[in-house]
C-alpha cells in the first residue's frame, strides 16, 4: 500500500491511509515530502514504462488492447463480495464486452459488469494509457480467495490466456478518435 500507480496523480486514494477500517501505518502522516519521492520512485516509473511499450507498439504498427488484471478481497467494510471475477470499463467496451460474454459463458462463475468497482476514473492507468490514446481496454479482476494458491493462480492464467487468445482477433482494435471530453 505504498502508492496505487492505477489511481490518478490527484486521486485522494493514490496513498491510503486507511483500509476497510484499518489503518495503514505506513502511511499515517504522509509529508509532502515522502508523497512526491512515491510518485518519483513508483508512480511515474510504472508510467513511462507503459506508456514506452505502448509508443514501440505504435510506431511498429501494432495496435495494442490493454488488460489490465487486478484482485479483489472477498468482502469489504463487512460486506461479502459475490462474483469470482468483475470486468471494468469505461465508455470504450470494445475489449470488456467480449471478455463478459465469454466469462459468463463459463458457466462456473458469478460475473459482475463494472463490479466490484466503477470501471473508469477521470486519470486513473485505463484512462491516461487506454482513453486518452483511443485504445481499447479494460480490467479484470479477480476474487483474491481464489488466486491465493498457485493452483488458483494457474487456473486463472490458463483461463484468462484463453479467452484473450478467443476474443481479441474478434476485436476492432483501431484507435477511436478521441473526443474532448476524454481528455478533461
Amino acid at each position: 500500500m505504498l502508492i496505487d500507480p492505477n489511481r490518478g496523480e490527484d486521486d485522494p486514494t493514490l496513498i491510503m491511509r486507511l483500509s476497510d477500517g484499518a489503518i495503514v501505518p505506513g502511511n499515517r502522516v504522509i509529508t509532502p515530502e515522502e508523497r512526491e519521492k512515491r510518485l518519483r520512485l513508483y508512480y511515474w516509473p510504472y508510467h513511462n514504462a507503459i506508456d514506452d511499450v505502448l509508443d514501440c507498439c505504435l510506431a511498429t504498427g501494432t495496435t495494442p488492447a490493454i488488460l489490465s488484471i487486478h484482485s479483489f478481497t472477498e468482502s469489504w467494510k463487512g460486506i461479502s463480495r459475490p462474483w469470482h471475477v468483475g470486468v471494468l470499463y469505461g465508455e470504450d467496451n470494445r475489449l470488456a464486452e467480449p471478455f463478459l460474454e465469454a466469462l459468463c459463458a463459463e458457466n462456473d462463475l458469478i460475473v459482475g459488469a463494472n463490479e466490484p468497482y466503477i470501471g473508469q476514473l477521470v486519470g486513473d492507468t485505463l484512462w491516461r494509457h487506454g482513453t486518452q490514446r483511443g485504445l481499447a481496454h479494460a480490467i479484470i479482476e479477480i476474487r483474491q480467495d481464489l488466486i491465493r494458491d498457485e493452483r488458483g493462480q494457474a487456473a486463472w492464467a490458463e483461463r484468462l490466456a484463453r479467452i484473450t487468445r478467443e476474443v481479441l482477433p474478434k476485436i476492432d482494435l483501431r484507435p477511436r478518435a478521441v473526443s474532448k471530453a476524454a481528455c478533461a
